[in-house]
């Protein structure tokens, strides 16, 4: 039976045309599969389209999430969703296919709002005795006080905007005096800011997908930055290694992919994510989950998806299959 899919891409924050870059991958990849017809649905802050290949942009209809193309209604068995930062992330778009009744293939609406906010995200999972850093909350308007904030979690630190992705508003302070500059930077991508203590030690990617009726952990890869860390150089302009399968142990491996699937269980996620970690002094800490990863043939999930011997098409169709088998409309 033949299957409509939205490959929804773009988004409001400063990652739109990176998730454009993801999107144009996953499109590649499931027009391939014979049974699927798709689409690429731009959603911007100003204008939702569908881009044809002849390059005409389609306006969507927001009242149902349709198009009309030369006369005829078309309407979405799925999306996937490629959205990174809001409203893919963060579960407004999520929000608005549930009460449309469309499957999309990434997390529920509440799971991506939790894990779009590293705070809250954090504060959960510390609860349930995962490792993480410590850490310390500012509020954009906030009186702060930047030697206490270093006694808390020392220097060098780092200061990260809470709700962003892709290493946007993120900065490695090594002096007292440089905080409230950071904050300034962070605070540029939202007004709520984390600031977390530095943890020495091996930083590594863990994917986890549904796959074949269960949470798998995909091959871990070693992130080695070749700037102070793994910024958006580092991640998109080459300036990083990125090795997979990781240098671990056997037992290094096995822990840090059981703690993944932990926290995709725990946080009742869906579809494709990805978790950071670094091991410091011998132990994983959590660093934050990415609910709508990556997706471009550099990305570090579909690395590990090809370490673990699946294609993208089987990936990327597979997500579909899930997400419409699984949909509780």
């Amino acid at each position: 039976m033949t299957k409509t899919i939205a490959v929804a891409m773009g988004g409001y924050s400063s990652e739109a045309d990176i998730s454009i870059k993801s999107g144009e991958v996953v499109y590649q990849h499931l027009s391939s599969v014979s049974n699927y017809i798709v689409y690429r649905a731009h959603i911007l802050k100003n204008n939702w389209f569908v881009k044809l290949d002849s390059g005409e942009e389609i306006p969507i209809d927001k009242s149902d999430f349709s198009v009309s193309i030369n006369g005829q209604s078309i309407f979405f068995d799925c999306v996937f969703n490629t959205i990174h930062g809001s409203p893919g992330e963060d579960g407004l778009f999520q929000g608005y296919l549930q009460t449309l009744k469309i499957p999309q293939t990434a997390c529920d609406y509440y799971q991506a709002a939790l894990t779009f906010n590293k705070r809250d995200c954090i504060s959960v999972l510390k609860a349930h005795g995962i490792k993480t850093a410590k850490n310390v909350y500012v509020n954009k308007g906030d009186d702060i006080d930047p030697e206490k904030i270093v006694n808390l979690v020392g220097l060098p630190c780092f200061v990260k905007a809470n709700r962003a992705g892709s290493s946007y508003g993120i900065s490695k302070v090594k002096k007292v005096e440089d905080i409230m500059s950071a904050l300034e930077h962070s605070f540029k991508e939202d007004e709520e800011v984390i600031i977390e203590s530095f943890l020495d030690g091996t930083e590594v990617s863990v994917g986890v997908i549904n796959f074949d009726g269960e949470a798998k952990a995909l091959p871990v890869t070693e992130i080695i930055s070749e700037n102070e860390f793994f910024d958006f150089e580092a991640k998109y302009l080459g300036k990083s290694q990125e090795i997979t399968p990781a240098n671990l142990s056997k037992e290094q491996t096995e822990e840090v992919q059981n703690l993944a699937v932990k926290i995709f269980k725990l946080l009742k996620l869906k579809g494709l994510t990805r978790s950071e970690f670094i091991f410091h002094n011998d132990q994983p800490h959590f660093l934050e989950c990415n609910a709508c990863p990556g997706l471009t043939e550099a990305s570090l999930l579909p690395q590990q998806a090809k370490a673990a011997g699946i294609s993208l098409q089987r990936l990327f169709s597979y997500a579909v299959e899930v997400a419409i088998d699984n949909f509780e409309g």
